[in-house]
């Protein structure tokens, strides 16, 4: 009997145990996020050929896993804060799903560049665990791969890759497959007599082979070539209507790409109105193009304009700190720095870039005469004090600066439209400050607040194949007044400098987006402007919809979509 007993204690705590742990137990929102995206990365650095069935079935099971567990997580028994990270921790796996199975789909189509795949994956399945390699049927299994090559590329000839794209996803196949092996010969060489014996020739023949392969992948032609829709030389991938409509809703944004074209236009006709009194006041009348004109006159010389940055931000804090906007901690005023732009970077970005630094554009002496002439002058005094505080402080430079410090667990939902709006919000909000002081400073402004709406309207004109890059580079200049070599970098480097479709009008719709809620929660009382603009910077980097959950303190449930429609008086 006192045999039996332990064992029956043991199936009762058992069955116990299982009745009340239906639901999953998370102490925090930011345990779950920690957790998942741990098992990422560390599934990551087991299965890493994420081009292969094995990626896919792995990686489908643990996001489904997940998925799952969030579902028996007991909601209502989160507080505020952890309901907002479920939320979004939801959001980003199903979004991980979405990309996983997309992927699976592309690399289906281009499995046959890479015949000899499996090979070099079955060769890595036993490295990982450090299984005893059979040398000689190593050696074997290379040689075939090198003969596969061969006929892989006949393959290509024979029946080309479909698109560009398509083809960036072959070579990246073969170099992950390349990286494969060199992960097996490191493991083994040296350590195995008999293994290095083998592949002292065969190893090095096969890893020649695959990079020579991955080259030669890159150079061929495709059955549907990418060509520039006009003579700008910019060759972008206008992703359509359909998916715009699908990342707006991932990033809790409840209009359509026409409605936002209308918004932008609504914001547009208030700065032309308030440049045309500017320019009157400069004794241009209405002709503002003119008043702008002499605005880009007033630039300083070549070696200048880094000094003028710091006395800029130093004159930003201090008004910032006179009227107790924002918290601005001893360390974030001391931190922050400044770089000069290449003439290449140039071609991307012709004038301030920011975060943890700004980056200065200004003229270089390798550049010709009409492009240090268009440089400077976009680097003019008013542009520039328009735009310094957006890449510092209270700007890119603070909210960079407290994210590291405040829920940098929530780093992983982070969005243009949070970062740039809150940047592009602190515009706003000392324009209504009493910022700019003189006409050629409200100009200096409006300029760059014309530019954002410009942004909205030539970026998703293009994504709805609506307009070629010349006619956005047209735009910019005809209606904002760009110099048309920074208006060619501003196209450029939406299209091709990595920015994902909606970054462009990430600016002002996510300003409008937290001017918003300023009105409703400063303008209603509910919290100073230093509380409100304190607790944005507390609350880590997400939709600025989530924000808003959390100082209206509105009800949530897990399958929350977008409900908050911030702009509709603009729609009227």
């Amino acid at each position: 009997m006192l045999r039996i007993l332990p064992v029956v204690i043991f199936v009762f705590y058992s069955y116990a145990s299982s009745s009340a742990q239906n639901k999953e137990s998370f102490n925090s929102g930011e345990e779950m996020i920690t957790g998942y995206y741990a098992d990422v990365q560390d599934l990551g650095m087991v299965y890493i050929f994420k081009n292969s069935d094995e990626y896919y079935n792995r990686f489908k099971k643990l996001y489904n896993d997940w998925l799952a567990r969030l579902k028996s997580v007991n909601f209502n028994q989160l507080n505020k804060q952890d309901q907002v990270d479920y939320i979004l921790l939801k959001r980003n796996i199903t979004s991980d799903l979405d990309v996983l199975e997309q992927s699976w789909k592309d690399f289906s189509k281009v499995r046959y560049t890479v015949p000899f795949g499996e090979k070099i994956m079955e060769l890595q399945r036993h490295r990982r665990r450090g299984d005893n390699i059979n040398s000689m049927e190593a050696a074997k299994t290379l040689s075939e791969v090198v003969k596969a090559i061969q006929t892989a590329k006949k393959n290509v000839q024979d029946n080309p890759v479909e698109t560009e794209e398509l083809r960036s996803v072959a070579v990246r196949a073969v170099e992950e497959l390349q990286r494969g092996l060199q992960n097996v010969y490191s493991f083994y060489n040296a350590y195995n007599p008999e293994f290095t014996w083998w592949m002292k020739k065969t190893y090095p023949e096969t890893n020649d082979a695959l990079g020579e392969y991955a080259k030669w992948l890159g150079k061929q032609s495709v059955k549907t070539t990418a060509k520039a829709m006009d003579n700008s030389g910019i060759i972008g991938n206008p992703i359509g209507k359909e998916e715009l409509e699908r990342q707006l809703r991932a990033e809790f944004i409840p209009y359509s790409p026409e409605q936002l074209i209308k918004i932008a236009a609504y914001q547009y006709n208030w700065c032309l109105k308030e440049m045309k009194k500017a320019s009157r006041a400069m004794g241009y009348g209405d002709d503002w193009e003119k008043a702008l004109e002499k605005v880009k006159q007033n630039f300083l010389p070549p070696g200048e304009q880094p000094q003028l940055i710091n006395e800029l931000q130093e004159f930003a804090m201090h008004m910032i700190d006179s009227l107790n906007l924002v918290t601005i901690p001893d360390n974030a005023r001391e931190a922050w720095r400044m770089v000069m732009l290449s003439p290449e970077q140039m071609r991307f970005a012709s004038y301030f870039l920011g975060g943890s630094q700004i980056m200065v554009a200004y003229a270089h002496e390798d550049q010709d005469y009409d492009t240090k002439m268009m440089i400077m002058r976009s680097g003019n005094y008013a542009f520039a004090r328009a735009e310094v505080f957006h890449e510092l402080i209270p700007g890119h430079n603070l909210q960079f600066y407290m994210n590291k410090r405040y829920r940098p667990y929530r780093r992983h939902f982070s969005t243009p439209f949070n970062s740039e709006g809150w940047a592009f919000y602190w515009e706003m909000i000392l324009w209504d400050n009493g910022y700019c002081r003189t006409p050629e400073e409200k100009i200096g402004a409006l300029f760059w607040r014309m530019t954002r709406c410009a942004r909205i309207v030539f970026s998703l004109n293009y994504h709805l194949k609506n307009w070629t890059p010349q006619q956005c580079i047209d735009y910019l200049v005809d209606n904002v007044g760009l110099e048309r070599f920074v208006a060619e970098s501003e196209v450029r480097r939406s299209f091709t400098g990595g920015y994902g479709p909606l970054y462009q009008l990430a600016y002002m719709i996510g300003a409008i987006q937290m001017y918003q809620l300023h009105n409703e929660v400063v303008g209603g009382k509910k919290m100073t402007d230093r509380q409100f603009n304190d607790a944005f910077l507390h609350s880590g980097t997400m939709p600025i919809e989530m924000f808003r959950v959390l100082v209206t303190d509105q009800k949530l449930s897990p399958d929350f979509t977008t409900r908050w429609r911030f702009a509709d008086e603009m729609l009227k």
